[in-house]
């Protein structure tokens, strides 16, 4: 998100998470938030700073700007790094990997105690935002305790699909690409129904 308008639009619908992507390389980059709208965020949706390879001094100082309620890294951040940023802003930390094979879950664990969840997406030479989507039935393979977030170019009908086949440890979907009209710039409607057919299946759950 970066469009104050949009980002009020989307605000309204009371997400759980709403991002903001702090990677200058990024398409989506959100180069001048509006202080005042993020503050303004229903309190049942959390601000999210999505970071990549950022010097840990560079993402503490715009994560207290902002006040972000969560980080998410989607670079080569290592567990040390996590741990160090985590002593210096205290919040959630979701840590995201590329996943193409099953061996792509090697090492994941090193992160256990550092993270409050992962995020898997399709690994590309790109640090996220391809738009393409990764094999989810090798979520079969993941042996780890940590709940994590699907992300990688999910439509409305891939959505549905998780919802219906959701592994146990699964906490959340990260939308962006089929939601959007141009990057950072989010479809209302298909956002509505996304967290329509959300709270339905949640509903049923009860």
């Amino acid at each position: 998100m970066r469009n104050v308008i949009n980002i009020a639009e989307i605000a309204m619908l009371r997400p759980d998470y709403m991002g903001f992507v702090c990677y200058e390389r990024s398409p989506r980059y959100a180069a001048e938030l509006n202080h005042a709208v993020l503050k303004s965020l229903f309190p049942s949706t959390l601000s999210v700073g999505v970071f990549v390879n950022a010097k840990i001094e560079h993402v503490v100082e715009t994560a207290e700007y902002y006040r972000f309620n969560v980080l998410q890294l989607h670079g080569d951040e290592t567990p040390e790094y996590c741990a160090e940023l985590r002593t210096k802003y205290n919040c959630e930390i979701i840590k995201a990997f590329g996943i193409r094979s099953v061996d792509d879950f090697d090492g994941i664990h090193n992160y256990e105690q550092v993270c409050d969840y992962f995020l898997f997406d399709a690994k590309t030479e790109l640090f996220g935002g391809s738009g393409k989507k990764f094999d989810h039935s090798l979520l079969t393979n993941y042996r780890e305790k940590k709940p994590f977030f699907i992300s990688g170019g999910i439509t409305l009908a891939d959505a549905e699909n998780i919802i219906n086949n959701c592994h146990e440890l699964c906490f959340g979907i990260d939308v962006n690409s089929a939601f959007e009209i141009s990057p950072g710039l989010k479809n209302v409607e298909q956002v509505k129904k996304l967290l329509n057919l959300i709270n339905q299946a949640n509903e049923q759950d009860i």
